[in-house]
């Protein structure tokens, strides 16, 4: 049984840094593209960050590039997020599938998709 666990989010100011999470279990981390991705009030989902469960490769969208990193440690996925904006505002999730590159290309066309998505968790950042 595939899962996925988001956590680490809340509430920060502009300029802060949150960390967040994504436990995984239930799949073979080494064959999976693992992805964050975001939606705001009355938004689209976006992708964010997406990251190779063989080698840690990283692929991360324009909107924050050079703000968030996304990492791994075994079976959870981690996005350390710097120098947030009120723009960030959104529920975060996290999501993976079979092979790297199906995470890029959701990112880039959410109508792509995901096979599996956990829960979100919710960021808010105020001025």
């Amino acid at each position: 049984d595939v899962q996925l666990q988001a956590s680490g989010g809340g509430l920060v100011q502009t300029g802060g840094s949150l960390r967040l999470s994504c436990a995984t279990s239930g799949f073979t981390f080494e064959l999976f593209g693992i992805g964050w991705f975001r939606q705001g009030l009355g938004k689209e989902r976006e992708g964010v960050a997406c990251i190779r469960g063989s080698d840690g490769n990283t692929y991360y969208s324009d909107s924050v590039k050079g703000r968030f990193t996304i990492s791994s440690d075994n079976t959870t996925v981690y996005l350390q997020m710097d120098s947030l904006k009120s723009e960030d505002t959104a529920v975060y999730y996290c999501a993976a599938s079979v092979g790297y590159s199906r995470c890029i290309a959701t990112s880039q066309r959410p109508s792509f998709g995901m096979e599996y998505w956990g829960k979100g968790t919710q960021v808010t950042v105020s001025s």
